[in-house]
């Protein structure tokens, strides 16, 4: 029997408080979307939701970088299960996406799929190849789940 999305388990945690945070059901399916995308998979995801003096300190003690970051994507395994987890931090994805026009649920979108497309060893800082397929892909998996292009104001 093939492998699907349906057996991949994705949590979702709350670890702040914060306004307009995305639903439960939206946040599994912009991750099953993104697994989909490059193949059906199982496996266990979690996705957390963090305030920003947590998503500093995750950044600074994973990344070496003092500041609290929009995403940060922790894979644990890739065969024969998909394992990671997700970790966004709020009051830095909403500063963004007022910054930048953009609507706030677009914008957890877009970074879910992003962080979900690092887990399964997507690297855009791998080199213009690689960041460009991982563009492509975001743009795909968006448009398909019904969000504007995030890069075209970049382009």
């Amino acid at each position: 029997m093939p492998k699907t999305t349906e057996a991949l388990e994705v949590g979702v945690q709350y670890a702040c408080k914060h306004k307009d945070l995305p639903g439960k059901g939206q946040v599994r399916a912009w991750v099953r979307a993104a697994i989909a995308a490059v193949g059906e998979r199982s496996g266990q995801i979690t996705v957390c939701f963090v305030a920003a003096g947590e998503g500093r300190r995750l950044n600074r003690e994973y990344r070496s970088k003092d500041d609290a970051t929009n995403v940060l994507s922790f894979p644990y395994e890739l065969e024969p299960l998909l394992c990671g987890d997700l970790v966004l931090c709020a009051p830095v994805v909403a500063r963004e996406a007022a910054e930048q026009g953009k609507s706030l649920e677009a914008h957890y979108a877009h970074l879910i799929v992003h962080g979900a497309l690092h887990l399964q060893a997507y690297d855009h800082e791998a080199g213009e190849e690689q960041a460009a397929e991982m563009e492509h892909l975001e743009r795909k998996i968006l448009a398909t789940l019904g969000y504007p292009d995030p890069y075209q104001d970049e382009d």
